[in-house]
């Protein structure tokens, strides 16, 4: 792989697998937390550890739709659909913020009520299936993020962001249980106000999650310097005097390139084709994550601004 494109995995295969597999793991890890912190803070008297609990809840529905949406995207180009369906991987992300938007608002409800209401104080033990589960949920946070950078996978950034989301409600649920249990009397409503401070953290990575998922729907510019590569990439080859506009956009695994390749003007239209099909190889080969290269031929500047000239001339 070439110069700064940072994504290590290049065959789309190996991406599609790696991407599910994380997602699979984090649907099993998080079914089984989700029924331990549920458990725990009911028999505990602790929210916070509840909250924690919904938080898990959602990582599951979060990589069953990213599960989903990788599954979409990864079906061949038809007909109907010449570019694919990779928007889908996008649009899962999309769906991933949205319910952690839905999570921290709830929470942030319920633990306002909370509160309110009079309830006695966390049990002890609740704070070692805290400690047990912020420690699983950062390792599986680093792991699935270390994956979703490796296949390029904004839905598995996503959904890591997500795990790193639940690894915050657990540390906040340890403080706030440590002081429940420490204060005593009148301090119960400690582990409540940290859930309302972890529905805080959740809004703001949900929005994280959110912006870049957006931007890949509206096409923006991938900021992983790969529209640098490419174009040093055509430069290298022989005939190619220099390029003009170079545009990528990244549909789900995939990048789409459009590319103004400037050549000689007395250049046939049968050299100016090869020439391009050469470039396109090029690029293709040196950076696999690139599906498909749009090649448009432009003679250099000063040999379009003479014909500009010309033309304007005549028409006078």
């Amino acid at each position: 792989m070439v110069g700064s494109v940072e994504f290590s995995l290049d065959n789309k295969a190996s991406r599609l697998r790696s991407a599910r597999r994380a997602a699979l793991v984090g649907i099993a890890i998080n079914s089984v937390l989700c029924l331990i912190k549920g458990t725990t803070g009911v028999l505990g008297n602790s929210y916070v550890l509840i909250a924690d609990a919904i938080e898990s809840l959602t990582d599951v529905a979060s990589s069953g739709i990213v599960l989903l949406g990788l599954h979409i995207a990864s079906r061949p180009p038809t007909e109907n659909y010449p570019y694919g369906r990779g928007r889908a991987e996008s649009f899962s992300a999309i769906l991933v913020s949205v319910l952690l938007f839905l999570a921290a608002i709830g929470i942030a409800i319920e633990s306002v009520r909370q509160i309110t209401t009079p309830h006695q104080t966390p049990a002890s033990y609740t704070l070692a299936v805290v400690i047990c589960v912020l420690i699983i949920k950062e390792i599986l946070f680093r792991w699935v993020l270390s994956v979703g950078t490796d296949v390029g996978s904004t839905a598995i950034k996503a959904d890591a962001w997500h795990h790193r989301s639940d690894a915050i409600t657990s540390l906040a649920a340890f403080v706030g249980i440590s002081v429940a249990i420490a204060g005593g009397p009148g301090f119960e409503s400690a582990d409540d106000w940290a859930a309302l401070i972890a529905s805080a953290v959740i809004l703001i990575n949900a929005y994280s999650i959110l912006r870049p998922a957006l931007g890949e729907m509206l096409d923006k510019t991938p900021d992983s310097g790969i529209a640098d590569e490419i174009r040093k990439l055509a430069a290298s080859v022989p005939g190619v005097l220099g390029t003009h506009k170079c545009l990528v956009r990244k549909l789900g695994l995939e990048f789409f390139v459009d590319l103004d390749m400037i050549v000689d003007a007395e250049m046939t239209v049968h050299e100016s084709h090869s020439l391009a099909h050469q470039v396109q190889d090029l690029i293709k080969s040196e950076i696999p994550l690139i599906s498909k290269v749009l090649i448009h031929v432009e003679p250099p500047k000063e040999w379009r601004d003479a014909l500009q000239s010309r033309r304007s001339r005549q028409d006078q």
